[in-house]
């Protein structure tokens, strides 16, 4: 395994305060709104995630990076008006579950850059959310 990328994959953790996973060259960290969610009637943590990730590490620095989160509809023009400004891609915007309450959906944000830019970007518009998503 690179040296270098268990290196980055540390440090991209660090800055959500979590820790990360290397798997086939790809680097990820799993968070969790601290949201109170119900599907059909029944409390759910597992539909309230935050998951990012880079890989396809390169020579200069720059990898693909991924992040899904699950945000409140109230939430989305600000914390989409802060991930755009910021130059990063909004890929999908879209719901999963039926029978949620609240109405949750999950937004998908892409680019290609220096992993550890991306993660700063990214807590940054976490900021924006009415709770900051945890390890």
């Amino acid at each position: 395994m690179d040296n270098n990328l268990l290196s980055v994959c540390e440090q991209f953790a660090a800055i959500f305060h979590a820790k990360s996973t290397v798997d086939q060259e790809a680097c990820s960290i799993s968070l969790n709104r601290n949201l109170k969610v119900t599907v059909q009637g029944r409390p759910s943590k597992s539909v309230v995630p935050a998951e990012i990730s880079f890989e396809a590490l390169d020579a200069s620095g720059n990898a693909l990076c991924l992040a899904e989160i699950a945000v409140l509809g109230e939430e989305i023009p600000r914390f989409m008006h802060s991930v755009i400004q910021q130059g990063l891609i909004v890929s999908a915007l879209h719901n999963h579950w039926l029978y949620m309450t609240p109405s949750i959906y999950y937004m998908h944000i892409q680019s290609v850059e220096p992993p550890l830019g991306f993660a700063r970007k990214m807590a940054h518009s976490f900021s924006f959310l009415s709770s900051y998503p945890v390890a």
